[in-house]
């Protein structure tokens, strides 16, 4: 693959990227140094991409490594300043639409799971991947992802029903 295919086949990830960083990071700032820090490394190691594996397989795993050491070199990494915890701060007003409010829930609710949990959650839920690639993405057996799965959607359960939010049941 030459480097300007690589590159345009890289440019039309990165909102799939951002999206997965963001996931991770719980945080926009952190989400897009982190994906800046993804491109950075993919292009200068583009000659290890095989392009007989998907390319945004290949880029969650490299977004996801960079993530990994940064959290442990500094185990603050996963947590932004709160803005309320700055000097001066007033506070901002909440929004009052309903959508922003159902949203920021279950954003809410994702930051609160473990990390392992919530990886596994974005990737099969969100970014809609199958337990095989994200099994070769974090490194783990299909087991373990599907065990991780359960986990997560069992702990994002039952914090969306200890804060009164409607969820929904699987009816067989």
């Amino acid at each position: 693959m030459s480097t300007i295919a690589f590159s345009k086949d890289l440019i039309t990830e990165l909102p799939y990227l951002r999206r997965f960083a963001r996931g991770l990071c719980g945080d926009a700032s952190l989400a897009d140094d982190l994906v800046q820090d993804c491109v950075e490394r993919a292009l200068m190691k583009s000659h290890l991409y095989d392009p007989a594996r998907p390319l945004r397989a290949w880029l969650y795993a490299v977004l996801r490594n960079i993530y990994v050491s940064n959290w442990r070199r500094n185990s603050k990494f996963t947590g932004a300043k709160n803005l309320d915890d700055l000097e001066g701060f007033e506070g901002a007003v909440q929004p009052e639409q309903e959508n922003n409010f159902s949203v920021a829930l279950i954003t809410d609710a994702l930051d609160n799971l473990p990390a392992q949990q919530r990886e596994v959650l974005i990737l099969i839920s969100l970014e809609e991947m199958s337990y095989q690639q994200a099994a070769e993405i974090i490194g783990v057996p299909i087991g373990t992802i599907m065990s991780r799965l359960s986990r997560a959607r069992a702990h994002l359960q039952n914090i969306l029903e200890e804060r009164g939010t409607p969820v929904l049941r699987r009816v067989k």
